[in-house]
């Protein structure tokens, strides 16, 4: 019987975390349009005009990934909620450093929340006040923080971020309804 997609991933992150340089080639064309269609999803939330383009936040997130040779992949799921850890801090940073006075930035960098933030018509909130937000909430709770993470970054839908995170799906739909509350008080409250 031939491997699923998805065992052949598990497989080749085997051989990454054993040293083999090599299977990143092999890893690359089995995971590159999930990466592909996350980075589209977080920049379709972005400005018209944004100077990142997704295809450049794939490939500098899994350079970043399978480039530094330190990290051991549990598994799919586990690649991929690491991916969007990584296209979070890429976009984060790109954010900063647009704001940054020296770099003629200043202005405003705006995403839309995930749609259970939104009430009415969509909500902008700036990318640093969520990455903020979920920082803090992490000094609180952090399982609810990387389930924000998870379903806002990643993209994930609970079943899916419950099962990244080990957890049963009961938990992982009341830690969002928690973390989504915190979360939407805290950007109302800073002005996002």
């Amino acid at each position: 019987m031939a491997k699923s997609p998805a065992q052949d991933v598990t497989r080749i992150l085997g051989q990454l975390a054993d040293g083999d340089s090599s299977a990143a080639t092999e890893l690359l064309p089995l995971v590159y349009d999930e990466l592909r269609a996350l980075a589209a999803h977080y920049m379709q939330a972005e400005r018209p005009s944004h100077t990142l383009q997704a295809t450049a936040l794939v490939h500098e997130a899994y350079v970043r990934l399978v480039g530094s040779g330190s990290l051991a992949f549990e598994g799919r799921q586990h690649f991929f909620a690491v991916a969007a850890r990584a296209m979070r801090r890429l976009l984060v940073n790109h954010a900063r450093d647009r704001a940054a006075c020296k770099r003629g930035g200043g202005g405003w960098e705006r995403i839309t929340l995930d749609d259970a933030f939104a009430v009415g018509d969509r909500q902008f909130i700036d990318i640093l006040d969520l990455h903020d937000a979920l920082d803090e909430l992490a000094t609180l709770n952090e399982r609810q923080a990387r389930l924000g993470e998870l379903r806002f970054f990643g993209g994930l839908e609970v079943a899916e971020a419950a099962d990244a995170l080990g957890i049963g799906v009961s938990t992982a739909k009341r830690d969002w309804m928690i973390a989504r509350a915190w979360l939407t008080r805290r950007l109302v409250d800073s002005g996002s």
